[in-house]
Formats: C-alpha cells, structure tokens, sequence
C-alpha cells in the first residue's frame, strides 16, 4: 500500500550558498491542507460550499405541530455518557456534533460542518483539525469553545469504554487556535479517522463542572434526570421518568440557518412516549397514542394492518426503499461457551433452522435470507473470491477455512418436508463429527454425559413465532432448547455480561465500513463487555482483514477488503443467520407532510417532515 508523505512545517536550516555571488536561502515550508466546508471518504462532498439548503428538504416547510414517537423500555437518565441507567429517547436532539452526513449521501463518506465551520487535514491522515463555528452557542448563550470539544472527548473516552475503543487510534487532543481543536492519530493511511471524530457530540463543560439548582456539584459519571443544558435545535421541555419526555424547538437555535438545518426541524414539539412491550406499543398506536410506527415485523405488516382507521384513511401506510445500510441479522452464538467452539457444532446448527417454512408460515413470504454480514449492499461477497479479492484472501490464506478459496457460500435451503429432513440429517452428521453421540434421541457429549442444550435468551414474546419451529428442529436431533423470556433491562444486563449461549442480534453496517468493524468482530473487543462483539470472535485473520478494511486506499480496495471480510466470517458460522428486509415499512396518523424528492438514504422522519394542519383536521385531535 502506498501512502503520500505527511504535511508537517519544516523549519528552514542553514544556508545554502549558489556559485561565487554567495547568495543565500531557506526551504521552502511545506504547504497546509487547506480547510474545506465539508469532508468526504470518497470523491468530494455532493454539496458545494455555497448550497443554501439540501435537496432533499422543503425550505418553506411551515413550523408547528405536535408528534409524538413510541420509545421502549423507559427512561432514568439524560445522562449520554452514564454507563448505568437507561438513556431518555431523543435525548440527542438537544445536542450537536462537530459534523453531521446528509441524508442522501453514505453515512460516513461526506459530513458537512454543525459546530465545526470548518475541516482540514493532511494527505496521510495523520490528524485532522475542526474551527469551530463562532456563531455556535449552548442554550444558555454562552459560546461552544475548543475547550468543550477537548473536555467532552476526554470525558467520553474516560467514562465510556465503547467510545474509548472507537476513539483508540487519537494519540493526542490540543486547542490549536482559539476556535480550532486539533486531533493527532497514532497511525497513517487510516482515511476514515478525520472524519469518525466530526460525529462527536459536544457537551457543555461550563454547565457539569458547575452546581445544580440544589447547590450539589453536577457529576458527569452518574446518571440523572436534571434536564441537561444542550446546543441542539430540540431542549427538554418536560418529563416523567420511564414514562414520558417532552423536548420543544428552540425558536432562537442559533444554527437554524445553516445549509445542513435549513428545512429541517419543522414540527414545535416532539413527544417520546415508553412502552415496556411491543405488543402494547402496536396496540397503542392502532389507539391514536402516538404517530408514526415503523413496521419491523412482516408477519404483522401483512396480517395487522386491517383496523379501522387504515381502511378510512386516518391512517396511512407508505414504503420507503432501504439504500443505506447492510445487516448481519441471526442467532449470535456465544463463542465463550466451550460448546460453540468447533466450527462443526456452529455449521450444524445453520442446517436445522429452516428459514424457507418460517417465511412462508409466519411472514408470508415477505423476508429474505441473509447471506452475507453486509446483506443488501454491493459490499456482500458472492461467487468465488477473484482478483483483488483473492489477492487480499491469499495474504491470510493458511488462517482460514479452505472452503473460502473453493466453494461458494450459501445457507441450506429447507421449505420441504424432504429438504428439512435432508438438512436435519446432515446436523447430526456434524455433530457427530464434533465428537457428539445421540443415544436415546438426546444428543451427547461423551465427556461430560450431558446433553446438549442451548437457552435462547429473547424480550419480546412475538418472538417466539420464529423460534419455536426452531426450538421443535433442535429437539429432533437431540438437542435441549430452552427458551428463557426475559424484560428489557434483564435482557440488556445479560448480554452485557456475555451470560447467554445464544440470541438474537442485528448488527448493521453502513456502505463505508471502517473502524467499527473492530469493534463488532476484533479480537480486542471480545473480551469488552461494552463492545458490540457480541460472540465473541478472536481470530487473527478477521484482525488482518479489519485492518485492510480501515486502511483501503480507495474504494475499489475496500470493497474487496470487505467481501474478503465478509467472506471469512461466513465460512466461520459464527452466527446462524436470519433474515433482512430492504426497505423501510412505515405507517403514520395522517398529520404530517414530507418533500416531494426523498433523501436516499433515510425517511427523514420527524426531522425534515412538517406537520400538516389540513390533513390533521380530517385525521381527527392526537390524543
């Protein structure tokens, strides 16, 4: 890989003396990156530093209204570096960050400024240095300063150990200018550092390093329900813990009109209300309790949608297509478990899940299978690895299963009785291979005498319709499922601790895949119980292809960087997988209007929507 040479100021020395005249000179000093409006991973930024507003939003859109979003499992902290407690819905919207994507580009490859005005860095990436916005103020009017982007990064990596993994290549923070902060990595070639550090959100240091209304130093540790003071478009407006917050536009936000905001943030007050079940939520929104619901179930999407106020049009349904993100979806296995540790045993228990049967009985065909850690995206491998792929395989190629070289991957197909009985059959061949022996219709380990039995650890009962067909396969080859049903906070708790042989996970990805794949698959990060390494995975070889991914040079590499990835995890069945949908399933109470021209990459919902006096009042008053 071929990196070009820093930028750094060099300092002239000595004298160089030309022919008889003795005339002397300095070098010349090494030009500085020039600072840009806005930053891209690939190409340049869509927009341009003169763009008024973005495509994708109606600048005239009217200001007003009321929406109001379901949250899950209740609140008990405002706090979003507390690592105990459970985080208030939306409390975000009072917050910025340096930078922020627009939403009809990738997540991550251009990000256009919010508290920073301004971007810049060298040709190797070697640091990155964000000028505020002077404009920039916190709610209180007291001015965003480079101070507060240091303190708030410092805290972050401090308190939080997600933040401090995902932060981990920043050797060093300095104010370098009165509105200029400066971040130094401790590597080169990585292009995606300059801009992961513009998505930080930048809290107040003024306002936690003070007292509270009590007279009681605030303690940015700990979590707490003081309503804290933010920069953001939204500030709280009133709450009731675990039930109900309240946040109200701020009509004085000082960045309303930049480019990135014009348009968006139209609705007066938005509304979080929590709900401990998913099957009380659905109920609540068929009973006008709150307004817009996302679909994630097809099941229900093709079956529950046939109550009154669909059929009259109170309530409308609408589709959006599903660019933006890629999706590991399926049963993590716990590689900490001794059971899981042969490959075999994993492989064996993709062969009794018949997705095809579950489809059709359960979500009436509407999902599909997931093949690929990146499924849905040009990022999933296919085929044989060829070309700069196999180039990239080959440098790992004594660290992987041989099936990556020579075999295609595919899930096994059920759907029959014959193909189900076929794939059951080739299980207990695995399994056996493992070392198990089925005596008496149980499947046993001839060390310990046991059977085998996996606890699939779940919070939500409509889970169950997926996993008890499941469960019933599991049990005709001998093995024990226990299904253990948990509450939200159980759940969290133990996954968190790693206390689970197996359960459900998505893990998403976005179409610029870069550090955070460290943290979903790194060796590093399975032994941190707050990374999201949820199995556990230690394998040298995902650590050398991670760090191809990072380290691509363009995006013709990181694409083959990632299908090698991709490829390598697929063949090591450290999940059995599920299933993915490519689009957005929406259903509304018809209150609310949205641009023509809709962004790529999101519904944009509340943010660049409006509420729509008109149709409200043929809807009928929100509750």
């Amino acid at each position: 890989m071929v990196f070009t040479r820093r930028f750094c100021r060099q300092a002239a020395a000595g004298l160089l003396w030309a022919g008889v005249l003795g005339a002397s000179f300095s070098p010349a000093v090494a030009e500085e990156p020039e600072w840009q409006h806005a930053a891209a991973l690939n190409g340049t930024p869509k927009y341009g530093p003169d763009v008024t507003h973005f495509d994708y939003v109606n600048p005239e859109a009217p200001k007003g209204g009321t929406v109001r979003l379901a949250g899950s499992g209740g609140f008990d902290t405002f706090n979003i570096l507390a690592q105990k407690g459970s985080i208030a819905p939306g409390v975000r919207l009072i917050y910025e960050s340096l930078m922020e994507g627009s939403l009809d580009e990738d997540t991550i490859s251009a990000q256009y400024g919010v508290l920073a005005e301004a971007i810049r860095f060298p040709d190797d990436y070697s640091w990155v240095e964000y000028r505020l916005n002077p404009e920039a103020r916190w709610h209180d009017g007291v001015p965003v300063t480079a101070e507060d982007v240091v303190w708030s990064f410092e805290k972050a990596v401090e308190l939080d150990p997600q933040r401090r993994f995902y932060f981990q290549n920043v050797d060093k923070t300095e104010i370098v200018g009165e509105h200029t902060i400066r971040f130094t990595f401790d590597v080169s070639g990585n292009r995606e550092l300059p801009k992961i550090m513009g998505q930080l959100q930048v809290l107040p240091k003024h306002w936690w390093e003070a007292k509270d209304k009590d007279g009681e130093p605030r303690d940015i540790a700990r979590s707490t329900l003081e309503p804290p003071l933010g920069s953001g478009p939204y500030r709280i407006k009133s709450f009731s813990p675990n039930r109900q917050v309240i946040y109200e536009r701020v009509d004085d936000y000082w960045g309303k009109d930049l480019p990135i905001r014009v348009g968006t943030n139209n609705i007066d007050e938005i509304r979080y209300v929590s709900f401990l079940d998913d099957a009380v939520q659905f109920e609540a929104f068929k009973g006008d309790q709150y307004d817009f619901h996302v679909e994630r179930s097809s099941s229900q999407w093709a079956k529950r949608y046939d109550f009154p106020a669909v059929k009259d049009g109170r309530v409308v349904k609408e589709i959006f297509p599903d660019k933006s993100t890629g999706v590991m979806q399926g049963f993590f296995l716990n590689l900490r478990r001794e059971k899981f540790q042969d490959p075999l045993v994993r492989r064996a228990l993709n062969y009794a899940y018949d997705f095809e049967t579950t489809n059709r009985i359960v979500s009436a065909n509407l999902l599909k299978r997931v093949n690929s850690y990146f499924a849905g995206t040009e990022l999933a491998s296919s085929g044989l690895p060829q070309g700069k792929e196999l180039e990239i395989l080959e440098e790992v190629r004594d660290l992987v299963p041989p099936e990556v070289f020579t075999e295609e991957y595919t899930n096994p197909v059920g759907g029959s009785p014959e193909n189900v009985r076929a794939n059951l059959r080739e299980a207990v061949k695995l399994l056996r291979q493992a070392g198990f022996e089925l005596k008496d219709r149980k499947l046993i380990d001839p060390k310990t005498g046991e059977q085998l039995s996996i606890e699939f650890l779940y919070r939500d009962k409509a889970s169950e319709r997926t996993l008890l067909p499941y469960a019933k396969n599991l049990e005709a080859i001998g093995i024990k499922p226990v299904l253990r049903l948990v509450d939200n906070s159980q759940f969290i708790n133990r996954i968190r601790s790693r206390d689970f042989d197996t359960t459900v996970l998505a893990i998403g990805q976005t179409l610029s895949p870069g550090n955070e794949q460290r943290e979903y698959w790194g060796s590093e990060a399975a032994d941190n119980d707050s990374s999201a390494n949820y199995a556990g995975i230690k394998n040298p070889a995902i650590d050398k292809l991670i760090d191809r991914v990072i380290f691509a040079e363009d995006r013709d590499t990181l694409v083959a960087a990632t299908h090698a990835l991709d490829r390598v995890l697929l063949w090591n069945h450290y999940v059995v997988p599920q299933f993915f949908v490519d689009e957005t399933r929406t259903a509304r109470w018809n209150r609310f209007s949205h641009p023509e021209t809709m962004p790529d990459y999101s519904t944009g919902f509340p943010t660049i929507w409006w509420y729509d006096a008109e149709k409200a009042a043929k809807t009928g008053a929100a509750k």
